[in-house]
C-alpha cells in the first residue's frame, strides 16, 4: 500500500526559505504519477503550487514560478518543495499527493498534510 508523508517546519520567519519533503513508502517517486504538492490557506480553498513528473520534468503555479522549486531524491525516495522568500500569505496546511495530472481533481492519493505558518 503506497502511502505519502509530509514533513517540514511547522513555523517560519518571513523571507526564509520553507523546505518541505513528501516521503513516498510502497511506491516510488520514478512511478507513473504526477507528485503534486496542494495547499490550502486558512478559510480559503485547495490551491495548486506545482509537481513532479515521474521523468523529473516539473511543473509550477503562476504564484510558484521562480520561487518553489520542487526536485526529488529517488535514493531516498522523496519529494522536495522550496519555498523561497515565505509571506504570511503562504500560511496552510501543504498536502502532497500522487495524480495523473497536475490537476487537483487527479489526484488519488494524499499525504495527511502539514500545517505551515509563517509568522515572525
Amino acid at each position: 500500500q503506497v502511502q505519502l508523508q509530509e514533513s517540514g517546519p511547522s513555523l517560519v520567519k518571513p523571507s526564509q526559505t520553507l523546505s518541505l519533503t513528501c516521503t513516498v513508502s510502497g511506491g516510488s517517486v520514478t512511478d507513473r504519477y504526477y507528485w503534486n504538492w496542494v495547499r490550502r490557506p486558512p478559510g480559503k480553498g485547495l490551491e495548486w503550487v506545482g509537481a513532479i513528473k515521474y521523468s523529473g520534468d516539473t511543473y509550477y503555479s503562476a504564484s510558484a514560478n521562480g520561487r518553489a522549486p520542487i526536485s526529488r531524491d529517488t535514493s531516498k525516495n522523496q519529494v522536495t518543495l522550496q519555498m523561497r522568500s515565505v509571506t504570511p500569505e503562504d500560511t496552510a496546511v501543504y498536502f502532497c499527493a500522487r495524480g495523473s495530472t497536475t490537476a487537483i481533481a487527479g489526484n488519488h492519493l494524499w499525504g495527511p498534510g502539514t500545517q505551515v505558518t509563517v509568522s515572525s
